[in-house]
């Protein structure tokens, strides 16, 4: 109902956004310009962030901005995964049928990465999202299925995409050989105060509404109850728009976002 009223084309606050109408904040930019160091240096590169900072949808762009013909990425969501669902989930993202033995998974693996590197000239990029679920025996395998000629050089691109206490996990000195093989190493904060206005203009205007329907006093409150993380700011908006599309009313005042974070918001009593 909020979108034909608003004359909405689609949900503005949706993280389904396509990639050509997608807000870049100054945290993002930077964020994708560690990503675009990594597709020309190789190596691995470690994201974190808060739940709700971006990171997901950063890696979602980054990911649907590579060139097919150049990239071959393997996208990972499910990090609780044993060593084993791990390897098969590599080769099936890697095209390769898994056999039954690790030992010659892992040899698969290595012999498919090489073959994109060197023959096809594609680099095979591994995304590994919520990172911070991953066992510690996924990690000591990683740093060791991507050694090739004796470490001297990198054949692909992984991404290590976790919220904030990975960065703890990785620390560990069981973990130190991985983490100094981190060439990329960024920590999303969100949208800055200075930019949430910007950000839910665009959206409006991406989905067809050039109206201002928030009050300039709304957006300094939006920041100081989300920190700036795209997700909560997404949800506080969308119930925005549905409860005064539902009273009717073109213009969204500072009690209506407050509001609206009450009913979005889980309270425990």
């Amino acid at each position: 109902m909020y979108r034909a009223y608003y004359g909405l084309t689609f949900d503005p606050f949706t993280k389904e956004v396509n990639t050509k109408n997608f807000y870049k904040s100054y945290q993002f930019n930077q964020g994708l310009s560690r990503l675009d160091f990594l597709k020309q240096n190789k190596g691995f590169g470690l994201i974190t962030g808060e739940p709700g900072a971006g990171k997901s949808s950063l890696l979602r762009y980054f990911k649907e901005s590579l060139n097919p013909n150049l990239f071959k990425c393997v996208y990972i969501p499910l990090s609780t995964l044993t060593v084993m669902d791990f390897y098969r989930a590599l080769c099936d993202g890697l095209g390769v049928e898994p056999a039954n033995k690790k030992v010659t998974i892992f040899k698969q693996i290595q012999e498919s990465i090489f073959n994109y590197a060197t023959n096809k000239n594609i680099t095979p990029i591994i995304i590994l999202d919520e990172a911070q679920f991953l066992k510690n025996s996924v990690l000591d395998d990683l740093r060791i299925i991507f050694n090739f000629q004796m470490d001297s050089k990198d054949l692909a691109i992984i991404v290590l995409a976790g919220q904030t206490n990975f960065i703890n996990q990785i620390n560990r000195s069981n973990h130190e050989a991985l983490r100094q093989r981190i060439s990329v190493n960024y920590h999303l904060e969100g949208l800055g105060a200075n930019e949430i206005k910007d950000y839910i203009v665009s959206r409006l205007s991406a989905a067809g509404c050039n109206e201002p329907l928030f009050a300039d006093d709304c957006f300094d409150l939006l920041y100081s109850m989300t920190n700036g993380h795209p997700r909560e700011i997404n949800s506080i908006c969308r119930m925005c728009l549905i409860s005064a599309a539902s009273k009717e009313n073109k213009s969204i005042t500072k009690e209506d976002v407050f509001n609206a974070h009450k009913e979005v918001s889980i309270i425990s009593n």
